[in-house]
């Protein structure tokens, strides 16, 4: 299929929105923060994205079908550091690579690794079409290189397609050196929250599938009353299924979930909002065999990770390994990872929950 690639520089981002690229109902624009952050808005007819093309290449902001899909945090606009917790509210965050999530006592690690704001030097449009129709998207190319240790290049992928309320989104991990290179990677994917939102999912609900977990990180401060509440959620975890107000993920709750995947090798997550539309998370478990939930809801951070697919736990580096969670990516080979994290409308919506019904009662 065509694909024709635009090549980016910071240069062409100025403090104005300008119009880069317009092909029907796809549009392109390039603009700057206040902060100096480049950033890329794509539209479609149902919403748009904005994403960073040399920071992470996360997508910073989401809002499909008339409603902002992405957490609320204390961050108006992305900030220019490599440090996770100082510019963090983005509604896509690639984890990894060499190691995620939560660095234990004997990690040296940062916070989910070296990707979430990575600088890419590398940065192109991209515009074709495909079997999902004709699309606007962004790529390119961060080369991680450490001495005597390890040497990759990621190569992540967002496609906004005409006329679909979800994002299109993949990432290639390639190993450059001659020898094996350890791999985790994870998908931090932030919704905002709804009150009595409804989660279905792609997975039997006991406590041996839906997991809470016990440990608490170092960076948060738990109240009282916060074990108690991960206990009830240990033995009950389908009392979690509706986002009701009163319920206290303060500051925070994971999951480990086990998921089924459909006859297409497809697994599904879906936040149900009260007017029947509803936000969605679709992988491929035997890509990322992994799903981790994170629920944060306070005064300053309402976020809902609906399902963050990922290659293992976010423990850190040492006790996955421990666990065997650590991949191994041999010398010059390369791993591909896809997901959709989006929208979709109460019919859409609708036709979802009942495939999903089938595989959670026959499984595959």
């Amino acid at each position: 299929m065509k694909r024709t690639n635009v090549h980016l520089t910071p240069a062409v981002f100025g403090e104005r929105e300008r119009l880069l690229v317009e092909c029907g109902p796809l549009t392109a624009s390039t603009f700057r923060y206040d902060s100096g952050v480049c950033a890329l808005r794509l539209r479609n007819e149902l919403g748009e994205l904005v994403m960073l093309p040399f920071q992470g290449q996360q997508i910073w902001s989401a809002a499909f079908g008339g409603r902002d899909l992405t957490m609320k945090s204390m961050f108006s606009a992305p900030r220019p550091t490599r440090n996770y917790l100082e510019t963090y509210g983005g509604f896509l965050i690639h984890c990894g690579a060499t190691a995620m999530g939560v660095p234990g006592a004997t990690d040296s690690h940062p916070l989910h690794g070296e990707l979430p704001n990575a600088p890419y030097e590398r940065a192109w449009l991209v515009l074709g079409e495909d079997a999902q129709g004709a699309y606007l998207g962004l790529s390119g190319e961060y080369e991680h290189i450490m001495a005597f240790s390890h040497h990759y290049v990621a190569r992540p992928e967002v496609r906004l397609v005409a006329g679909r309320g979800q994002a299109f989104i993949s990432i290639t991990i390639e190993n450059r050196k001659r020898t094996p290179m350890e791999t985790m990677y994870l998908a931090h994917i932030n919704f905002r929250p709804v009150d009595n939102g409804r989660l279905i999912y792609s997975a039997a609900c006991t406590p041996q599938t839906v997991r809470v977990r016990r440990s608490i990180p170092s960076h948060i401060r738990p109240p009282a009353g916060y074990a108690e509440f991960l206990e009830e959620l240990a033995q009950h975890p389908e009392r979690h299924h509706v986002l009701a107000p009163g319920l206290a993920f303060d500051p925070e709750v994971v999951f480990f979930i086990d998921y089924l995947a459909d006859a297409d090798g497809w697994a599904h997550s879906l936040q149900v909002h009260p007017d029947g539309s509803a936000d969605i998370v679709s992988h491929r478990p035997a890509q990322l065999d992994h799903g981790v939930r994170w629920i944060s809801r306070t005064a300053d951070q309402d976020a809902l990770g609906l399902c963050l697919p990922a290659t293992a736990e976010p423990e850190g580096y040492t006790a996955e390994k421990a666990k065997g969670h650590v991949r191994q990516l041999t010398g010059g080979a390369a791993l591909r990872f896809e997901m959709t994290a989006g929208y979709l409308a109460p019919a859409e919506a609708a036709r979802l929950i009942e495939k999903i019904g089938e595989t959670t009662t026959h499984g595959t």
